[in-house]
């Protein structure tokens, strides 16, 4: 045998466990973020976690650390139950009442915002982990004041946009929704609720219709921007999120926890058995590997096929070409 085929042995022989892992974890977690409009949190984390750039995202760091924007596919309250406006008090509606995630809930008028129009939009939300539920998208009403700390009143009584089970496409849900007119600065806030689990997940997104007036002479704020595949790739195995186990029935967390799990994901670690391991993959070869996940996603998302898209750039894309490349370098070495 050569060396080659024994470290590609080696490498489904590690992986394998991962895969099983991830099938029979059962009910598959759910995780993602709005990035069209983007939201809070995915924009600041398409910054960078470590040295954002907008003056908002960085007052976000200031306020929680740098660790929520690692998690910025888990902004959540695991017992939601379809209960949010009773479960999240006012002023905390961004960070789904987690002390992680304060930071989303500072009141600015110059968090990164997207330019948006009144009437038909098509919203992009990216599953890093999809499963059945329903979106409801509200926008806040006239004379919002972003200045100040977001309050359930602020929002329209119903929301504007529902959705059930939309499709998944290209790893992100993608649906449409007649958006409501509006001048200046506004906000669009969704709930993502499992259908399957209490679980439920949220997003801010800052919007401008028209002039970004700042707000009352606030300041305007710079265009935001979603994350790219190949970062999320790239920052996978920093997440804090058990992804196997995290937000299954009865065991997840209430709102007003932290919202971290007890240990690192069980992608990160697989990939990274030994830490640092990630700075040698293949950038081709982890990209095609992602495709290949994207592709299992669009499948459906049912309880079948969404733990095999949990963290798909972490598991699919990290996982085989992490081991790959580590236990090529071993049989290397073994050879030399």
């Amino acid at each position: 045998m050569t060396a080659r085929r024994k470290a590609a042995g080696i490498a489904l022989t590690g992986i394998a466990p991962l895969v099983f892992t991830a099938l029979s974890a059962t009910p598959a977690v759910a995780h993602g973020s709005m990035t069209d409009p983007v939201s809070r949190i995915s924009a600041c984390f398409a910054e960078g976690p470590e040295h954002p750039k907008s003056a908002a995202c960085k007052a976000m760091v200031a306020a929680a650390g740098t660790q929520a924007l690692y998690d910025w596919n888990g902004v959540r309250d695991g017992n939601a139950g379809g209960q949010s406006k009773k479960r999240i008090p006012d002023g905390k509606l961004c960070s789904a009442n987690s002390a992680e995630y304060k930071g989303l809930d500072l009141p600015r008028a110059d968090w990164p915002a997207t330019k948006l129009q009144a009437g038909n939009h098509t919203f992009h939300y990216k599953a890093t982990a999809p499963h059945r539920g329903s979106f409801e998208l509200y926008l806040t009403k006239d004379g919002y004041d972003p200045a100040k700390p977001l309050k359930w009143s602020d929002l329209e009584a119903k929301p504007f946009a529902k959705v059930t089970n939309p499709k998944l496409t290209g790893g992100d849900y993608v649906f449409s929704g007649k958006v409501p007119a509006r001048s200046g600065r506004h906000l669009i806030y969704s709930i993502w609720q499992r259908s399957d689990s209490p679980e439920a997940f949220y997003t801010c997104s800052d919007v401008v219709f028209g002039k970004d007036s700042g707000g009352a002479g606030k300041g305007v704020a710079p265009a935001a921007a979603a994350p790219s595949d190949r970062q999320i790739a790239a920052e996978a195995d920093k997440s804090t999120i058990d992804h196997m186990h995290h937000g299954a029935h009865g065991g997840a967390p209430a709102a007003g926890t932290d919202g971290k799990a007890q240990h690192d994901s069980a992608a990160g670690n697989a990939a990274h058995p030994n830490g640092g391991a990630a700075k040698e993959v293949d950038p081709k070869q982890a990209g095609d590997q992602q495709a290949a996940g994207n592709h299992l996603a669009e499948t459906g998302g049912n309880s079948a096929t969404g733990p095999i898209a949990i963290g798909g750039a972490a598991v699919l894309a990290l996982g085989a070409s992490v081991l790959f490349a580590s236990t090529r370098r071993k049989a290397a070495r073994q050879r030399g």
